[in-house]
């Protein structure tokens, strides 16, 4: 039997780390999963649900959104708050396949977003996350959960303006 496509494998690799973690990724939440991944950019919530309804005629803005709530949950995907749009994890291909650490795998990640193209690339840098926490605690303040996105020009753009 040949392998599977690469984006078939990425959603069984995530039905998988579900499972694992005792959640269930049903066939609509990998539906939503496989559009967010296929957009390839960031993607809103009412642009799922129009790219949805091919499939699913009944388908209403509460469907995508719970859908969206548990990949995010999961891990399988993040929000982009600056775009209140929806990208993959980069970090999910490189999930190890036994891991057990839950359904809040949360390693630091940062979003670039760029203001002429609105493309976005998420890093994971820990020095980022550990100056964030060090400043955080240095305020007296106890961090649950950090998003850092900033906004520039990425280098595709750069390059075309010369």
């Amino acid at each position: 039997m040949p392998d599977a496509p690469p984006l078939e494998a990425s959603l069984d690799r995530a039905a998988a780390l579900c499972a694992r973690r005792g959640a269930q990724l049903t066939a609509l939440r990998r539906q939503v999963l496989r559009l967010v991944l296929e957009s390839g950019q960031p993607v809103g919530a009412y642009a799922l649900l129009d790219r949805l309804k091919a499939s699913r005629a009944g388908a209403a803005p509460p469907t995508v959104y719970r859908a969206l709530d548990f990949l995010v949950e999961q891990g399988l995907i993040h929000k982009v708050e600056r775009l209140g749009a929806f990208v993959g994890c980069a970090e999910m291909e490189d999930h190890p396949e036994d891991c057990d650490c839950g359904a809040a795998h949360d390693h630091p990640h940062q979003f670039l977003i760029c203001g002429r193209c609105g493309g976005t690339t998420e890093i994971s840098d820990p020095g980022v996350a550990l100056a964030l926490h060090r400043a955080a605690t240095a305020a007296g303040f106890a961090l649950s959960r950090s998003t850092v996105e900033a906004e520039g020009v990425c280098a595709a753009c750069r390059a075309a303006e010369g």
